[in-house]
């Protein structure tokens, strides 16, 4: 069974092309950490990107939105031309030159024509994915949609083939004749992280705290 994804002219970055990926490792780790992507699409004439969630369900990527939606409605018959990408930030590189500040970050980028995804089994089984990758265990604590809710709401599926990932890790790179500067210089660390959940002001006092939201 394959492990890496194949490069493609178009999947091969044109700058710093060593920090291409194409393992599902690293692939599939960076689209689970991520809780936004965005999806980038053609329509009139015109490039249009849009933030949304998704969910990674093995080789398929999933993403929702309203049935009335633009790439929703142009994929209704024979799918769509789409570029989905998603980015984990993990530090802010401080550099003693301008030039040379950056980022420690880690991205996809997948692409391929993305199907709308009619079967009702598969459209249930995306939208817990979708729940899940939120916070894993939530489509099983909550109300599950309803006929209306599931007819207002379309689901994109597209399979992970033309798929790379890029990775910036690492501290400073200055040019040598900027190490003597007087500049601070270094790496500073970014994390997603969690808080204290706030219960709803409408929220009876004696309903738990459900164990996937403690710490």
């Amino acid at each position: 069974m394959a492990t890496a994804y194949q490069p493609a002219p178009h999947t091969t970055p044109s700058r710093y092309r060593d920090r291409a990926r194409y393992d599902h490792e690293t692939v599939h780790r960076i689209l689970d950490e991520s809780l936004i992507c965005h999806l980038g699409y053609v329509t009139d004439g015109r490039p249009v990107v849009l933030p949304t969630t998704h969910a990674r369900v093995g080789q398929t990527l999933y993403l929702h939105g309203s049935s009335g939606a633009g790439p929703m409605l142009a994929a209704r018959t024979a799918g769509i031309g789409v570029c989905v990408t998603a980015t984990v930030v993990d530090g802010l590189v401080l550099a003693r030159s301008a030039m040379h500040h950056s980022l420690n970050y880690r991205s996809v980028v997948a692409m391929g024509t993305a199907r709308l995804v009619h079967d009702p089994t598969e459209k249930a089984h995306a939208l817990t994915a979708l729940l899940d990758h939120i916070r894993h265990g939530r489509a099983a604590d909550c109300r599950p949609p309803n006929a209306r809710e599931l007819a207002a709401t379309a689901v994109l599926a597209l399979d992970l083939v033309d798929v790379s990932a890029k990775v910036r890790a690492g501290g400073v790179a200055d040019e040598p004749e900027d190490l003597v500067l007087p500049h601070w210089a270094g790496v500073i660390p970014l994390c997603l992280a969690t808080g204290t959940p706030v219960p709803a002001a409408e929220l009876d006092p004696a309903t738990p705290l459900p164990p996937y939201l403690r710490p």
